[in-house]
Parts: C-alpha cells; sequence; structure tokens
C-alpha cells in the first residue's frame, strides 16, 4: 500500500480546519494549546499541504506550448484570463494554505521533542518556499506573509505587494531553512519531503527566477543562477540518485510505471485506485483530448548518430515513415511511432491519426485497463534527477560557465541513459533550427550551448508540466501561439493509401474527394478538410487549429491580480502590466 494516502482520510477532517481567509483561527477545531503535541498532529497537519499544493497529474500533463496541441487550448495561448477572474485556486490568488503553514510554524514549539520539532518545521518552510515560488511564478511581486494575521492587522491585510526579488529571496531562505533541518533520509515511495527534495526544487526556483530576471531584463539575475548551481551541483554530489536505466526501454518504462522508480525520481504524486480509488486522467486525456506533438517540438530531436534532423535536406517533407527512422530513441519512447506496441498487447498499434497533429505521446501510457476516465494509477513525478541535472547545465550556461566536466555530469548522463553521443563543448555551433525557436538567446560564445541544452530539456521534459513555464522564463511567450507559427503535425504529399506502423500494409487511407477502399478492407479513414486540415489544401502539414488565429500579448506573462483584492485592499494591491480592471485605481 502506498503510505502516503494511508491518512488521506484522516486528512479530509482538517479540510474546515482553514478556511480561505488569512484571518480565520480554526479554534473551533483545533486549540493550539493542545495540537502539535506530537508526530501525528505535525503529519496529519502537514498532509493537507500534500494534497493542497502539489501539481495535480491531469492539469500539467495537459499544459500547452509551442510542444502540444489538444482540443481544449490553455487561457495563456488563448488570451481568455480576466482580472476579474476570482483566480481562488491554491496555486493562484488563494491565500488559505499559507495561513496553514505559518500556524504550524508558530505553534510548533508545543512539540518537546526536538527532532520531530525541527523536522516538521523544515517541512513547513519548504512548503512556504514552494507556495511563494508558485505566486511568483504567476503574480511576479506579492505580499510576503511569515505570521499568521488576525482580523485587527489591517496594515498587514492591506499592505501592497512586495518586489518579487524580495519576496524569492525569502524563498531562498526558507529553501535553506528546510534543507538543513529535514533529515537526509529518502522516502521510501518518493512521497514525502526530505532534504533532496528541498535541495532539488529550490534549483527550480531559482533557475526560473534567474532565467526570468535575465530575459525579461530585471537586474542581479546571477545572484539566482548561482544559487540554482550550488543547490543542484549539492544534489549530483550527495543524494544518491542516479538515472533509472534498466531493461531495454527505461525511459518509456519510468513514466508508465504503476510504482515510482525511486532511483531517479524524488518526489511523486502516488496513485492506487483499486483499494484507495485515487487514481489519474492522464491516459485517458491524451486520446480524449487529441493531444497532439507538434513537428516543430519533432524536429528537436537528433539522429541516433548525433547529426541535426534539421539538416538533412528534405526533411520538410519526409513522410512520417521517413522522418521516425533513425532518431534519438527517446521519441519511439514518447511519441506513437511505427512500430509501436502498447503495454500488454503483442502486435504493432497502428496509428489511427486521432490526435490532432498525428504525433500522439505514449509518455506516461501503460496498459489498457488504464485508458479509461479516472483509471489511471501510474506514479506521478513531481521531480526526478534527469531535471536537477538539467538545471545545472542551464544555469552555468547562462552565467558563462559551463565546461566539459559540467557537461559529463548533466547532459550527458541523459543522453547516456538515451542511448545518444555525448554533447561536446569544442564542437557546439549554433543550430540554426534552434535558433529560430528561440531567438531572443544572445549571440556569443555560449549560445550554441544554451540552445543545445534547451533541445536536450525540451525532450527530456516534455508533458511533464515544465515547457509553458519555460517559455514564460524565456520570454518566448510568442513562439507558442500560432500567429505567424501554425501548429504543423505530420505530411502528407496528397491524397492515398498509408503504411502508418511499417510492417508494409496499407492501413490509413486519407482522402479528398472519392473514398477508394472499402470498410472490409479495415483501414482507418480520414476526409482531408473534414477529419483534418492539410496546410496547402490537399496536401501538406496536418494543420491544428486552423480556423483559429491566436496572437502574442506580453500581459499573458503574468496572471492579472484579482480586482475584488484590489478592491478588499483599497487599491494596495497594484495591477500588472497590461491588464485592466474597472476598480478606478491605479
Amino acid at each position: 500500500m502506498k503510505n502516503i494516502f494511508r491518512t488521506i482520510s484522516a486528512v479530509t477532517l482538517f479540510v474546515a480546519v482553514a478556511g480561505c481567509d488569512l484571518t480565520l483561527y480554526p479554534e473551533d477545531a483545533v486549540s493550539p494549546e493542545v495540537y502539535f503535541k506530537n508526530e501525528s498532529d505535525f503529519e496529519q497537519w502537514t498532509n493537507y499541504l500534500y494534497v493542497g499544493l502539489l501539481d495535480d497529474a491531469n492539469t500539467v500533463s495537459r499544459y500547452n506550448a509551442d510542444d502540444m496541441v489538444d482540443k481544449s487550448m490553455g487561457s495563456i495561448i488563448q488570451g481568455t484570463r480576466l482580472a476579474s477572474d476570482a483566480m481562488s485556486g491554491n496555486n493562484e490568488w488563494d491565500w488559505d494554505m499559507l495561513r496553514r503553514i505559518n500556524y504550524l510554524l508558530e505553534h510548533s514549539s508545543n512539540c518537546e521533542d526536538e527532532a520531530v520539532r525541527t523536522k516538521y518545521e523544515g517541512i513547513a518552510y519548504f512548503f512556504r518556499a514552494y507556495f511563494y515560488y508558485q505566486k511568483v511564478m504567476r503574480f511576479g511581486d506579492v505580499p510576503w506573509y511569515d505570521k499568521v494575521l488576525n482580523s485587527t492587522d489591517d496594515e498587514f491585510l492591506n499592505k501592497a505587494r512586495d518586489d518579487r526579488g524580495y519576496v524569492m529571496d525569502k524563498v531562498m531562505e526558507d529553501f535553506d531553512n528546510a534543507i538543513e533541518m529535514i533529515p537526509e533520509t529518502k522516502d521510501a515511495y518518493s512521497a514525502r519531503v526530505t532534504k533532496w527534495v528541498a535541495l532539488a526544487m529550490k534549483s527550480r526556483a531559482a533557475l526560473f527566477e534567474g532565467t526570468w530576471r535575465k530575459y525579461h531584463g530585471l537586474s542581479d539575475p546571477e545572484r539566482f543562477l548561482e544559487q540554482a548551481v550550488t543547490a543542484a551541483k549539492t544534489f549530483i554530489d550527495e543524494s544518491g540518485y542516479v538515472l533509472y536505466d534498466q531493461g531495454e526501454q527505461p525511459y518509456r518504462d519510468l513514466f508508465n510505471s504503476d510504482r515510482a522508480k525511486t532511483e531517479e525520481v524524488v518526489f511523486a504524486r502516488l496513485y492506487q485506485f483499486e483499494a484507495l480509488n485515487v487514481s489519474n486522467s492522464v491516459q485517458f486525456n491524451i486520446r480524449n483530448d487529441a493531444q497532439g506533438f507538434t513537428r516543430r517540438f519533432m524536429n528537436h530531436y537528433l539522429m541516433a548518430d548525433g547529426r541535426r534532423f534539421t539538416d538533412i535536406d528534405g526533411h520538410e517533407t519526409m513522410s512520417y515513415l521517413e522522418e521516425t527512422k533513425g532518431r534519438d530513441p527517446r521519441m519511439a519512447q514518447t511519441v506513437l511511432c511505427p512500430g509501436y506496441v502498447a503495454v500488454g498487447e503483442e502486435t504493432p498499434t497502428p496509428n489511427d491519426m486521432t490526435s490532432l497533429t498525428g504525433y500522439e505521446p505514449i509518455k506516461f501510457v501503460a496498459s489498457a485497463d488504464q485508458s479509461g476516465a479516472s483509471k489511471g494509477t501510474c506514479d506521478w513525478p513531481l521531480i526526478r534527477a534527469a531535471e536537477v541535472y538539467l538545471n545545472y547545465a542551464e544555469a552555468l550556461a547562462e552565467l558563462g560557465r559551463i565546461d566539459q566536466t559540467a557537461l559529463d555530469i548533466s547532459i550527458n548522463k541523459i543522453r547516456e541513459r538515451a542511448d545518444m553521443p555525448d554533447l561536446v563543448l569544442t564542437e557546439v555551433t549554433v543550430d540554426p533550427f534552434l535558433e529560430s525557436c528561440y531567438p531572443r538567446v544572445e549571440d556569443g560564445p555560449d549560445k550554441g550551448v544554451i540552445l543545445e541544452i534547451r533541445r536536450e530539456r525540451t525532450i527530456e521534459l516534455v508533458n511533464e508540466g515544465f515547457r509553458q513555464w519555460d517559455m514564460l522564463r524565456w520570454k518566448e511567450g510568442e513562439q507558442m501561439v500560432n500567429k505567424d507559427k501554425p501548429y504543423y503535425g505530420i505530411y502528407f504529399d496528397g491524397p492515398g493509401l498509408y503504411d502508418m506502423d511499417g510492417d508494409g500494409k496499407n492501413d490509413l487511407e486519407i482522402y479528398y474527394d472519392v473514398q477508394q477502399s472499402k470498410p472490409a478492407d479495415g483501414l482507418t479513414v480520414k476526409k482531408i478538410g473534414s477529419d483534418f486540415v492539410l496546410s496547402e489544401g490537399d496536401h501538406g502539414y496536418v494543420e491544428a487549429w486552423s480556423t483559429i488565429e491566436w496572437a502574442w500579448n506580453d500581459r499573458e506573462y503574468l496572471w492579472p491580480v484579482p480586482a475584488d483584492q484590489r478592491v478588499l485592499t483599497g487599491g494596495a494591491l497594484t495591477q500588472n502590466p497590461g491588464w485592466t480592471d474597472s476598480t478606478n485605481f491605479n
């Protein structure tokens, strides 16, 4: 049984303990004088933080950017967010979890067991750091609170937003407290916060802030990039986590395992359906939402020998069978490629073009019994060692200090697991394709390696919830919309019969006017212009969202501050750039 869920039922008893108001004390349910006396009290209290704050697999696996599209594009791309929205989610403008964290810290002294008290104070510091990191990612400047507020604390309740740099310095301090206070002992299921979780998350948060500051023109990005390097290097040197490399397809197995591969997965959200009815719909959503990778993403994959696919003559019009041959092995472990055999099956599954682009994800796809809504039980990786390796390499490259030794303990470890050639610093040149994907990377001696690290990050972390945030911190938001960069997929040279699984037999027909095949032939049949659109009419790339054009607005880099909260504070909360509301405050 997965231990983190043994007390889930107990967590629900505490839902009423704290409301969404920072000023509400929960004396009616818990008296601070008698609580926080033992580890059981702390565990039950913090269980609610795990449930309420950590990323939900169903949500983050559906984030759209330039790499993946589906039937319901996100509000950032569509530009549909409004300042009038309540934004009451735990990782939006909701402060309930912060109140719970600060409440623990104020009353932890009730516990006479110093080891227990120190451990859970460290966990509280971790969650406060994580809470504010999430706030800054979305809103930029936010008010910092490190105490439980009373209804009479008007000065604090109506305070202005603190500068994001000040808040992120506090976040780094809280992570440092967590790293120092939480024991090094690993959790058997990678389900609980440990010192190594705190180190890894610090590397993520520091990299985000450092690169945000660099590419958005804010001061002193180096302060955070240096902290990302230090945290990641300490993790690499001391944590003992390694990349999972067992079996013929270790990358694929890492994501369709019912139990997290704890050699690599540092922190996970666990799922167990039969006994506890705790499950996800990640596998169901892939098909139901018609999720599809873009050709732009597919072009990031190198050839298996390390050559650039986009340097090959004629790559632009290669067929599905041609373009998937001889590529980085992770492609066939991430995308439904010819020859794909589903878990538990013995014969290949042809591509039936259900995906909006034709490039259907198989990452996180397990056996058929997990295909239904809320049937998935594969644990969701929140942090894994590969990400920390990538954080380390990127932060060093952005600082201009990357060297071959750093690449060998980070990027090349990931490539080794993928059975790909090493990245050799002296051989790196600027790839024109990557340059077009990330035009804000400035010219200089490190441009080529920064782009190659981004290639590796894009491939390795796809569909794990990172891409949207990466493009925002790199200030590449305009690359996510289709105004000038259509969401292209598979290339078809015209109507006809196609072999989609590489067995020499046709299994797909696409037609424009007249269908050739008969039902008895057993082919999947798609009509051009009806089932999907081709970029050139009767041939070309499958084009998702061909009738709707989204343009980028720089205001989308940050969420709007909810207008009702601005009213409640008498205008002390200022609005983010580009957003308007009806409050009449500046």
